[in-house]
C-alpha cells in the first residue's frame, strides 16, 4: 500500500483546510518546493498535490509552485484541482507531472473522463469527495445527489488509475479515516482505491491495511505528517509490509 503525502497549495503555499473550509487554513510551509524535498529525502514515493484555489476557480492558479515541486523532486506526482478539460490535461503531462486527478468534471462530464483515459492511458484519477455519501464538487462547495459509488461504477470499464475517495467531513479534521466506507468502495469495484480524508495516526494506517484486499492501494496523509503524529518510517514500514492475513 502506497502512502501518498499531501502537499495542498492555497496561494502559493503549503497549507492544511479544516473539512475544505478556505477560511480554515493553516500553513506549514511556505516553499512547497522545500516541502516536497523534505518529503523525498524521508522515502516517500509519490506525493500528491492539490492546487486548492484552482479547484474552486476551475483552472490552475497555483502552477508556479506545482512546477517548483517538479523541479525539486524525482518521484512521481499526481495533482488535482482546478482541472477540466483534456488540454489542461495534456498541458501538466507534459510538465511533469504522473498522474492528473480529475475531480468536478467526473460528475459534469464524464465523457471527458474517458476520452482523457483513451488519450493518456494509465494517467488519470478520478477523485471523489463525499459529504454523508454524496458527492461534492467545486472545491466542496457544492453537493450534488449522486452517491460516491455511483460515480465510481460509472468509470469502471474505462482504465482510471485509481479512484481517490475523501470523507469531506473528516478531512483535516484529525478524527480519524472512514474505513468502512472507504472498504465498502473498494470491494464494490475493481478499480484501485486510494484513501483520504481524516488520517490521523498509525493506527488509521494499520485499520486500512487490514481492508487491502478489498481493494484499497493506497492512503492519502496531511495534517497527521506535518504535526508529527504519524512517523514516516513506521508509516512506510507497515503498509510496505505484505497484507495483513484475515484472522478469520
Amino acid at each position: 500500500m502506497i502512502i501518498y503525502p499531501a502537499i495542498d497549495l492555497k496561494d502559493g503555499a503549503c497549507v492544511r483546510l479544516l473539512r475544505g473550509e478556505m477560511s480554515q487554513a493553516t500553513v506549514f510551509n511556505t516553499d512547497p518546493g522545500e516541502q516536497a524535498r523534505l518529503f523525498q529525502s524521508q522515502g516517500f514515493e509519490w506525493l500528491h498535490l492539490v492546487d486548492l484555489n484552482g479547484a474552486f476557480e476551475g483552472k490552475p492558479v497555483n502552477g508556479a509552485a506545482v512546477e517548483s515541486i517538479l523541479k525539486s523532486v524525482t518521484i512521481p506526482v499526481q495533482l488535482g484541482g482546478g482541472i477540466r478539460d483534456l488540454n489542461t490535461i495534456g498541458m501538466w503531462l507534459e510538465k511533469g507531472i504522473s498522474r492528473v486527478i480529475l475531480g468536478t468534471v467526473a460528475l459534469r462530464d464524464p465523457e471527458l473522463v474517458k476520452a482523457a483515459c483513451r488519450e493518456f492511458p494509465g494517467r488519470v484519477a478520478v477523485g471523489i469527495d463525499a459529504r454523508e455519501g454524496y458527492v461534492a464538487v467545486a472545491g466542496w462547495a457544492e453537493t450534488s445527489d449522486i452517491k460516491a459509488l455511483d460515480l465510481a461504477l460509472k468509470f469502471e470499464d474505462c482504465g482510471v488509475a485509481a479512484i481517490i475517495y475523501t470523507d469531506i467531513n473528516r478531512d483535516g479534521a484529525m478524527g480519524g479515516v472512514n474505513v468502512e466506507s472507504t472498504s465498502d468502495l473498494a470491494f464494490h469495484l475493481t478499480t484501485p482505491v486510494i484513501a483520504s480524508g481524516g488520517v490521523s495516526s498509525i493506527e488509521d494506517l494499520k485499520a486500512l491495511k487490514v481492508e487491502e484486499d478489498t481493494g484499497i492501494e493506497g492512503v492519502i496523509c496531511g495534517r497527521a505528517l506535518y504535526d508529527g503524529r504519524i512517523d514516516p518510517k513506521e508509516a512506510l514500514a507497515l503498509l510496505s509490509a505484505p497484507a495483513v492475513e484475515d484472522a478469520d
